[in-house]
Order: structure tokens, then sequence, then C-alpha cells
């Protein structure tokens, strides 16, 4: 059977008894044993399922007998197969060879099983050598935003806002690393010893990062920022109470009207979201152009090229950093860059592509607020090594930089947009900014959710208002924020 050891012989049926009442004859040990464990007798007993910890959820129900029987299969598989043949075929062969063998084990072993708990094993088994194992039914969840991995014994995952630890469990920490390595080397990258920080994602954009002994000190940890199946819109957004109707107006036109968008917000704030979001009113026929540490943008124009940095090799040589890739954005006919996360000194590329003829470029990066968001720009700027004075740095981040929208995740776990401030000018070595729109918080309901409203700032007409009449917005914008100020 191919995926087999060559040097295993077939599998052998044992002979039917000749008649009821004649004693039954032990069946012959096929050849194929000879690569399997010592065999034993697993009996079909109920075993009894574990009470579920307190503020656990349960995902997994099944019990430890059952994880007795799938170790013992699983290693027998291991013995059994031959993983490099097994490599060269195509996942749908690859998983019908593996299921043919471990039916054929459970048989050998006299596993006694429903047909429902063989289908379960089989298909964990499954998962285990080609998938992600026991995380395939969190990343089948299109609930779950996030998942955590501390070891393979504790598991957490993020639901609607909230952070609850599940009884997810790993074989062992070995199980956790092998599938960390599965994770990181599908997008060329990889994790050891010698490397122990790993930034990677998994096939449909879903954000990974992985960090190994002998730095995480409980094993392997892992991160999974989870993509949603379906792209969530500026419509989902505004059903979810993120923005109000007139909020959304008012980003819509800042992105269609081609304004240079910084988005700012703290870890799990919804700045990606948000971004893709606004990538949706871009022009179908602007080439547009993402530069990604790990990509997960997912932009629906016809015209985009996607572009991903690259850690060093072995030997310490072949890095190709943020900066590198915006630099080559510039020759390569760009209408707009889009940086998922401004984090160093390509902070002075986006800056200066911004103020040469790249409207509508866009990006994010972590900070509090919109006034502490410019001044991070400004320190990445100073620690990339330019030798350039305060107010000249400052004068490039008010030519370059419109609008900043701030997105934040409340106390309750709801993420909203809690500002829209336009970039105004320089007074003396100050930047001067005001806010279009706020998030006023008003209390919070008897579930606990914080309750608010979006309101207008009252500013008439903001400074991207000649912007908007260019490209006929202006009546639309006059509209929105009249809408926000009697909201």
């Amino acid at each position: 059977m191919f995926g087999k050891r060559t040097d295993t012989p077939t599998k052998t049926k044992p002979e039917a008894p000749a008649s009821q009442n004649a004693p039954k004859p032990k069946p012959s040990a096929p050849k194929a044993e000879a690569a399997i464990p010592e065999q034993r007798t697993t009996k079909p007993a109920k075993p009894r399922k574990p009470a579920a910890e307190p503020g656990v959820t349960k995902i997994d129900d099944r019990s430890d007998e059952y994880y007795r029987v799938k170790t013992m299969v699983f290693n027998a598989l291991i013995d059994t197969i031959d993983l490099a043949q097994l490599a060269q075929l195509d996942a749908d062969s690859a998983r019908e060879e593996i299921r043919d063998i471990v039916v054929e084990i459970i048989s050998i072993k006299n596993v006694v099983m429903s047909i429902s708990e063989q289908e379960s094993l089989l298909e964990d088994i499954c998962n285990d050598v080609l998938g992600y194992g026991p995380l395939e039914p969190l990343l089948a969840r299109d609930d779950i935003a996030d998942i955590m991995v501390n070891g393979a014994g504790t598991t957490y995952i993020e639901v609607n806002g909230r952070i609850e630890r599940t009884n997810i469990r790993f074989r062992d920490n070995a199980q956790l690393m092998n599938i960390c390595q599965r994770i990181v080397s599908q997008v060329g990258r990889r994790v050891d010893e010698a490397s122990p920080i790993c930034d990677a994602r998994l096939l449909d954009g879903s954000r990974v990062n992985v960090i190994a002994p002998p730095l995480a000190l409980d094993g392997p940890t892992l991160t999974i920022r989870k993509f949603k199946k379906d792209k969530l819109k500026l419509e989902d957004l505004k059903q979810f109470g993120s923005i109000s109707e007139a909020g959304a107006e008012v980003l819509r036109i800042i992105g269609a009207c081609r304004c240079n968008v910084l988005i700012s917000g703290g870890t799990g704030s919804g700045k990606t979201t948000l971004l893709n979001s606004l990538t949706a009113f871009i022009d179908p026929g602007e080439r547009v152009i993402t530069c990604e540490d790990a990509a997960e943008l997912q932009l629906q124009q016809p015209h985009v090229v996607r572009l991903e940095t690259r850690p060093p090799n072995l030997e310490g040589t072949g890095a190709v950093t943020m900066r590198d890739l915006v630099k080559n954005c510039l020759r390569m006919r760009p209408d707009r860059i889009i940086v998922g996360e401004v984090r160093g000194p390509e902070a002075f590329d986006l800056l200066q592509a911004m103020n040469t003829g790249h409207d509508g470029s866009m990006g994010t990066l972590h900070a509090n607020s919109p006034r502490e968001a410019l001044s991070r720009v400004e320190s990445m700027i100073t620690m990339g090594g330019f030798s350039l004075p305060a107010k000249t740095i400052r004068e490039m981040i008010v030519g370059s930089i419109d609008v900043v929208v701030q997105a934040t995740r409340l106390r309750d776990g709801s993420r909203k947009i809690i500002s829209i401030t336009e970039v105004m000018g320089l007074e003396g070595e100050v930047i001067v900014t005001q806010d279009i729109m706020k998030f006023e918080v008003n209390g919070e309901d008897s579930n606990g959710k914080i309750a608010g409203a979006h309101r207008g700032m009252g500013i008439g007409r903001p400074r991207f208002w000649e912007r908007a009449r260019y490209y006929n917005m202006e009546k639309e914008l006059a509209d929105a924020l009249d809408a926000l100020e009697a909201a």
C-alpha cells in the first residue's frame, strides 16, 4: 500500500471460524504487525468523563480513555507509515491512505468502538498528521477572534471580546511544536531553538505568532489572530455599533477622496479590520501596493500587489525589511501604498510617499490617542537614524497625514471607533489637530455594555473639504457632518 514502509508486507485478514459452536481460533497476526507495537486489547468500557473545571469552556468532551486509545493508534501509525512517501501525495490521497492504515490498526489491536467514535478518531489522527491537530475545531469556528496556546495543556480563546479558557489540549509539547513548525513552514519561515520567535500566517491570512523554548519557559506559545470567513465591511461595523451611520459616511468619503489616513489603536482594537473596510472605497482602476510583515489584508480591488517582509536565513543574511518594501514601492508606479503596520524607520519612507503624489495611502500603528500616534511617527523617524530637526519631521507629518482614525477596545470587550481627527498644521513646533467626531460614553446598560454615541464636534468645514469638492463629494460630506451634529 503506497504510504506504508516498503518493507511492510500487505495486510491479511484472519479466517472466519468453521462453525458457531467451535472454539474461536485466535486470529493470525498479519505480517504488517511487525511494524506495529505489541498488541493489546482495548475494551469498550464506557469511561467516566472528567468533570469540567470551573471557568473552563468545554469544547472537547472526549474522555481520557479515548485519548489513551488515540495515542496508542497514533504511535502505531507513525511506526507503520512511510512519511517520506506520504509527503508526495496530495491532501485527499494522503487522508485516504492514513484512514486505511488506521482502520487496519484498529482491527489488529482489537479496539472496539462505535462508528461515530471511530470516525472521530480517524478525523483526529488525520488532523494530527496533516493538519493543525487540536486547533482544528477552534479554527473552524467563525466567532473566535483569537486563539492563545500557552504550552500543551493550556488553551484560551477570545469570543465577543472576552477571554475564556478551553479544555483543548495537546498530547505534549512536542506535538504542539510540530504544529507550530508546520504552520510557519507553509510561508517559508522556521521556528526552533536557534530562531525561537516567528511571525507567520495561516493560508486564510490569519496572523500567527510563535515563541518557542528556551524563551517560552512553559512550552511553545502560539497566538493566532483569526480572520472571519466573511470579510467585514463598513456596513457590518455600523451594525455592531462600532461607528454611527453618519460617522461611517464620513469615513467612506475620507477613503474615496484619497485622504492620507493613519489608523491608530491598541492591540486587538480592530485596526486591521477598519483598514480593510476603508480600502473598499478605493477606485477599482487604481494600482494598490500593500506592504506587511505577515500578509493579512484582504483587498477586493482587481489591481493589488501584495508584498511581505522576509526574516534572515540561518547565516543571518537575506532579510527584507518593511523599509526595503516601502522604498521599492516607489519604483512600482503605485497609486496608493498601504502599510499593514508602521513600527519602525519605514515611517519616513511612508511619509515621503504620501507627500510625493501617492495620495490615499494608509497605514496602522499602535497608539492610544491621535496625538500619541503622531508623536510615535516622529519617534520612529528619529530612532531610524535620520538626523533631522524635530520641526522638519513635524512639517513632514503635517504635510503628509490628513486624518487619524482612533480605534479602541472598551472594557466591556466591544470595539469602537472613538474619534476621527484631522491634522490641521503646525503652530510654532506644535502639531495642531481637531476632532471631527468623538464617541462619548454615557454609562452602561443592565448587561454591563457601555452605552454612548458618536457626536460631531461642530467644526464646520474640515481641512479636506476642498479635496471632497474635487471629487464631487462636498454635498455628501456636508450632510454627514450635519447628521453627526444632530446625533
